[in-house]
C-alpha cells in the first residue's frame, strides 16, 4: 500500500484499544501491511491531515505509524488485536 492512498479509518473498539495502550505506555508488538513486524512503547495517537498515527517509541526514536497500516498489535495485557476498518 502506497503511502499516497487514501486513509481507511479503523474502528471505534480498535482506536480506543491502542489510545488506551497509549496511555500505559504499553510495549507493542506490532504487525504492519507490507508484513513487517515492530515493536515499541506506544506514546501517542495524533491526526495530521486527516490522517491518524500511533507514535511509537522504539530504540530512543519515534516513529509515527498510520493506522490503516497496521493489521495487527499485541501485549500480554490486552492481548492480540487485529485491526478491522471503520465501515463509514
Amino acid at each position: 500500500m502506497s503511502i499516497d492512498t487514501e486513509y481507511q479509518p479503523i474502528n471505534c473498539d480498535d482506536y480506543d484499544n491502542l489510545e488506551l495502550a497509549c496511555q500505559h505506555r504499553l510495549h507493542l508488538h506490532i504487525q504492519l501491511i507490507d508484513d513487517k513486524l515492530f515493536e515499541g512503547k506506544a506514546k501517542e495517537l495524533i491526526l495530521r491531515k486527516k490522517v491518524e498515527y500511533l507514535l511509537v517509541e522504539s530504540d530512543g526514536e519515534t516513529r509515527e505509524l498510520r493506522l490503516d497500516h497496521i493489521i495487527s498489535f499485541s501485549h500480554p495485557e490486552i492481548g492480540t488485536i487485529v485491526i478491522e476498518r471503520s465501515s463509514l
